[in-house]
């Protein structure tokens, strides 16, 4: 359950420049890595290879893959804020993408998120999210992102 719900796409202005909130934590496990590497056909030891990474990574651990931790955005979102009144919410796109920190094996991330803008089209309405996904115990985010989301009517 999103803990803000807003019944219409119109409602968001009012949270342009504000922190609409916090997801849950989620643990990232090696299955949830593999599974990644496996969808993505990147295989890389840094992801894969725990034995090597003990031996040779500066990271002690596998870690997850930057777009791994990219992708679960939509997911801590929608834990975030729900917005009805539409017929359909669409991925426009993602802006200043940046990823500070590793996210190890069985780590726990969370993300932050905040209004950055909105705006509105004739058939659509255009959010930008600020997205800061923290991995606990790290004083660096593991990923920073300004998330496009429409919203058509």
């Amino acid at each position: 359950m999103a803990s803000l719900t807003v019944e219409s796409p119109e409602a968001l202005k009012e949270f342009v420049g504000k922190e609409i909130g916090t997801s849950e934590w989620l643990v990232v496990t090696q299955e949830r890595i593999d599974r990644f590497a496996e969808a993505t056909e990147d295989q890389q030891w840094i992801h894969a290879d725990r034995e090597r990474t003990k031996r040779e990574s500066p990271y002690g651990s596998t870690i997850a893959h930057g777009f791994l931790t990219l992708s679960l955005i939509s997911f801590f979102t929608k834990q975030v804020i729900q917005v009805r009144g539409v017929r359909l919410v669409v991925n426009y796109g993602l802006n200043r993408v940046r990823f500070p920190s590793p996210v190890r094996e069985d780590s726990r991330i969370r993300a932050h998120i905040r209004l950055l803008s909105f705006k509105e089209f004739a058939d659509a309405h255009e959010a930008v999210f600020a997205c800061s996904v923290e991995c606990e115990g790290s004083e660096k985010p593991c990923c920073v992102a300004e998330w496009i989301v429409r919203y058509y009517k």
